[in-house]
């Protein structure tokens, strides 16, 4: 529709007024519509937006992106997990000269700063930002590599910020962390809600708990060798009511809970040295529980009881350690999740065994789940019930998933299963799968369905590079595919045959990696901003503009 015909059916409704509509349009895929329809939406949406999420760190250079959006509140760039994982990244891509920069430059208007997974900077990075950043409302350091050189940078903070609302560096190897700034912290700031530190021991704690009246969530802390000292311990009344996490903790520490177990909604126990009677002692005290993360420890018993006790669960994660001796996951505990568990939404499972009946009774059960990721675990030698094909039709029939991951072994799932995944999966958007399909013939018929989906992960597959070239070009919502392991030719010659303009495509050839029988992997991802010059040695990227103009 032309410009002058928009403006004429939108007649009496001035820009402002619409811009005062835009604001109220959150979404990021109803803003990208609107964009589409006319060059003044065009232009307002981009006068307008706040927030722009980058799903990967390369898609547009910072200058395109000014260029666009000049009035951006936040901004989020991705560049985990994958190309980090395989050093496809720089180790040099940002540093402490960013922070403060960004902390010097707009530190007055920082209200959210996350660092998820990042690495590059020290502690003297951070410092920059405790003492510049007096709005800052959200501090997220969680899964960083940091080099800490001391503890000032959390100083700062306390001395400098009133309005701290969220403060994680979970699990992160910060020893010179003091105790006495987290309770400045608490003092000063009346609106935190949400603390995840390091190891701290517990009792030293007690003023920060005292002070932090607002905090709904603590995760981190540690307990020393005498039990009947924590007795004692008394978090703050939002916590017991709200989410806790704590680390390290053993079985003669779990009565500490008991008082307020029956309030608790979101519990971590990743980080616990619990056996499966321990999680059973304390699950059916929970039920009011919403979110558990827990280990493989849990077993069939502890899931069981889950099912039972706890009929409010929406979200489930249960990581692999392979150092927990006892509690394996089965098609068992998920047939008793999916008849005890109606409101879970997001399901996140390692399992030792599974059946096609137990993704039926998935499929049949759960009809609120958007998320299910599953990993079958090479423990047992030998899986009676493959392959899933009917499993995993079921379970997409029966949920409307938006996320969906399938990491299982060979022979697991036949062509057959991997067409049911395209036809069956309509509003997928994130896809991971790895040993799935025989042939190149299924990966074509998958991809003849998913008509959504914008990012494809395959791991350990047997598809040949014109099969996958083949695919990508059918997926037409399709903006990033990555593949490690397939039948890799000495040419790469096929993959030219998607050769697009604004679409960048790198290999890392096994041939480049120093690792005993490594799989080749491919980099396929839409850019605005064209190749990319910072790539390590080990990867080639392939020009497609050379391609295209040929």
């Amino acid at each position: 529709m032309e410009d002058g015909k928009m403006n004429t059916m939108i007649g009496g409704m001035p820009d402002t007024v619409f811009e005062c509509v835009m604001n109220y349009i959150h979404d990021s895929r109803d803003r990208d519509a609107v964009s589409l329809v006319c060059r003044r939406w065009y232009e307002i949406d981009a006068l307008t937006r706040k927030h722009v999420t980058k799903a990967l760190c390369y898609t547009t250079t910072p200058q395109q992106l000014w260029r666009r959006f000049q009035h951006l509140e936040s901004l989020k760039l991705k560049g985990t997990p994958r190309p980090v994982m395989f050093k496809l990244l720089p180790e040099d891509w940002g540093g402490d000269s960013d922070l403060e920069l960004l902390a010097q430059s707009r530190g007055r208007a920082l209200h959210v700063l996350k660092l998820d997974n990042c690495s590059g900077f020290s502690t003297d990075g951070l410092l920059h930002v405790g003492r510049f950043c007096k709005s800052l409302k959200t501090l997220f350091l969680g899964g960083s590599s940091i080099i800490e050189k001391d503890g000032e940078w959390l100083h700062e903070l306390a001395l400098n910020n009133t309005v701290l609302e969220t403060l994680n560096f979970y699990m992160m190897d910060l020893v010179e962390v003091r105790f006495q700034d987290l309770e400045l912290i608490a003092r000063n700031c009346p609106s935190l809600v949400s603390v995840k530190i390091n190891e701290c021991e517990l009792l030293d704690l007690a003023g920060f708990f005292s002070a932090a009246a607002a905090l709904e969530e603590f995760g981190g802390g540690s307990f020393g060798e005498q039990p009947e000292r924590y007795s004692s311990l008394s978090f703050p009344p939002k916590v017991r009511c709200c989410c806790l996490g704590l680390t390290y903790m053993e079985q003669n520490k779990i009565p500490i809970l008991f008082p307020f177990a029956s309030l608790l909604r979101r519990l971590d126990l990743l980080y616990t040295l619990l056996d499966t009677e321990d999680h059973c002692l304390l699950i059916q005290r929970c039920p009011n529980l919403e979110v558990l993360e827990t280990r493989n420890v849990i077993g069939d018993r502890g899931l069981e009881i889950l099912a039972r006790c706890c009929k409010r669960l929406r979200r489930l994660w249960i990581v692999d350690d392979a150092e927990d001796e006892e509690g394996f996951v089965s098609h068992r505990g998920l047939i008793a999740l999916a008849q005890g568990c109606p409101e879970l939404e997001c399901l996140d499972v390692n399992v030792s065994d599974i059946t096609n009946a137990s993704l039926e009774y998935i499929g049949t059960y759960l009809k609120n789940l958007y998320d299910f990721r599953l990993l079958l675990l090479d423990r047992e030698e030998r899986i009676a019930d493959l392959p899933l094909d009917n499993g995993v039709r079921a379970l997409l029939q029966g949920c409307k998933l938006r996320r969906f991951a399938l990491d299982i072994r060979p022979g697991g799932l036949t062509d057959v299963g991997l067409g049911y995944i395209g036809q069956y999966s309509p509003n997928v958007r994130w896809m991971l799968l790895g040993s799935v399909g025989e042939s190149d013939a299924g990966l074509l018929e998958f991809s003849r369905g998913c008509p959504r989906l914008q990012k494809l992960e395959i791991g350990d597959c047997c598809f040949s590079e014109r099969a996958l070239a083949m695919a990508a070009l059918q997926l037409t919502s399709l903006r990033y595919l990555w593949v490690q392991g397939y039948r890799a030719s000495s040419t790469a010659h096929d993959f030219f045959a998607v050769a697009r303009p604004f679409w960048n495509i790198e290999l890392m050839p096994a041939r480049r990696v120093i690792v005993r029988n490594p799989p080749p992997i491919l980099a396929y991802c839409c850019s605005l901003a064209g190749q990319r010059t910072d790539f390590p040695d080990t990867v080639i990227p392939l020009d497609a503009d050379a391609v295209l103009n040929a």
